[in-house]
């Protein structure tokens, strides 16, 4: 019996951003029959698929508490419902970084309290959120604006999370690197987008990005590794268990790598920037995840 893959995705990026839509194709060389539905279709049957990937389910952080209760209702979700509800809310960072690894500086502020501003400059933004909108960068001299940003995400009862901004994003970007079943496939790189010119995509959902391929050096690859044995560490599970997963690098004043995110439950992995072979050993990835079901 052809085994059968649904690639949840969001109404407003029915089939990705465009960077997953051949998907179903890579898929269907290796004998898996896949398609793509809204994660809140009530016509699509996630329950009776094999296997449900979770691909543009964007549209979550407004809805998060129902994003999280149908995750819990698929059977059969990659990633699994559990680290989804860790890895959405970037609290998970102060795990990681209890955990001794290299994490950009994290102070989570809560609705009511006030944060320990920074001298130099920050960003601000929500601890549940994708493609940073609600995101912000601020200058040391531009306090005032940022209170009015930070009262704006209590008013929504977000927990906020500060960072001081890594200025070396304005030079080398953001390196993502990407790991199928546990083990590292491809690397691109991702402009500085908190930017006055930054604009959101047509959907609202994210911001658009400026992206372009990577080979990244042993000491972003050491860090990647660390990062997702890291977080094997915290959830209990083998880092091969998850199907997959995109690791946010950038580097500190001092040129050690940071990580800066850590994405588990629905990134873009940059099959545009990268070759080919990229969306065969995905597919490969999945095709092992429903022989272990």
């Amino acid at each position: 019996m052809t085994p059968r893959v649904l690639l949840a995705s969001c109404a407003e990026l029915p089939e990705s951003d465009g960077d997953d839509t051949s998907l179903p194709a890579a898929l269907g060389e290796l004998g898996v029959s896949a398609g793509w539905a809204p994660w809140d279709d009530p016509a699509a049957d996630f329950a009776g698929a094999d296997l449900v990937v979770l691909r543009a389910t964007w549209d979550y952080p407004a809805r998060r508490a129902e994003f999280l209760k149908w995750c819990e209702s698929v059977p059969n979700l990659a990633n699994p419902a559990e680290v989804v509800r860790w890895n959405t809310d970037k609290r998970y960072l102060v795990d990681l970084a209890a955990c001794g690894l290299d994490v950009v500086p994290t102070q989570l502020v809560a609705p009511g309290a006030q944060p320990d501003w920074p001298d130099a400059g920050f960003v601000l933004k929500p601890s549940v959120g994708a493609g940073s909108v609600g995101a912000a960068r601020f200058g040391p001299g531009s306090l005032d604006v940022a209170r009015e940003h930070l009262d704006g995400l209590h008013a929504d009862s977000h927990v906020a999370v500060l960072q001081p901004y890594q200025e070396t994003v304005d030079r080398e970007g953001e390196t993502a690197l990407v790991f199928v079943g546990g083990t590292y496939s491809h690397a691109f790189v991702k402009g500085a987008m908190l930017s006055d010119s930054a604009e959101l995509d047509g959907s609202g959902l994210y911001v658009d990005e400026q992206l372009w391929p990577a080979d990244p050096e042993p000491a972003l690859r050491r860090a990647a590794e660390d990062a997702m044995d890291a977080a094997g560490t915290v959830l209990g599970v083998d880092r091969r268990e998850l199907l997959y997963a995109r690791v946010d690098l950038v580097r500190g004043p001092d040129g050690r790598p940071l990580l800066l995110e850590l994405e588990l439950a629905e990134p873009s992995l940059g099959f545009r920037q990268t070759d080919g072979g990229a969306r065969l050993r995905f597919a490969s990835a999945v095709r092992a995840a429903l022989l272990q079901r």
